[in-house]
């Protein structure tokens, strides 16, 4: 039996947008993450320092996922999956997405042991900037 996982082993996050361009154009330039690849118009892989995430667009059910769907997020006030992003000045990091275009829910707020603020994708995806001070 092998080792589960191995070395040589990545994960990526799949997202499922509803238009891919946007998409791509923001987590390219918003976000600053690497376009990797692009697939025949419904998918593009991004790098973001060594993390993967993989945009594709929606989806029936295939046969080897016979009752599951792709579909984009139904509800923004309502998130089962996220993305922190760790950074070492979240004010910073705040100004640098702003001016890039980023949308945020709020202004980084300060909660002692942590700086952080959140933003979403064009389909509302939630990520977060925090910074642990000290």
């Amino acid at each position: 039996m092998s080792d589960f996982p191995t070395p040589d082993m990545a994960l990526t996050q799949i997202l499922v947008v509803s238009d891919l361009p946007a998409s791509v154009a923001w987590y390219r330039d918003v976000l600053g993450a690497n376009l990797y690849r692009e697939y025949g118009g419904s998918s593009a892989v991004f790098d973001f320092n060594g993390s993967w995430i993989l945009l594709v667009t929606g989806g029936d059910p295939t046969e080897d996922k016979p009752d599951i769907s792709f579909a984009t997020p139904m509800d923004a006030s309502r998130v089962d999956h996220s993305f922190t992003i760790r950074v070492t000045d979240c004010q910073a990091s705040y100004q640098t997405l702003l001016g890039r275009g980023g949308v945020f829910l709020t202004p980084p707020y300060n909660w002692g042991s942590e700086v952080r603020c959140f933003f979403r994708d064009p389909d509302g995806h939630l990520f977060e900037i925090s910074e642990i001070p000290g």
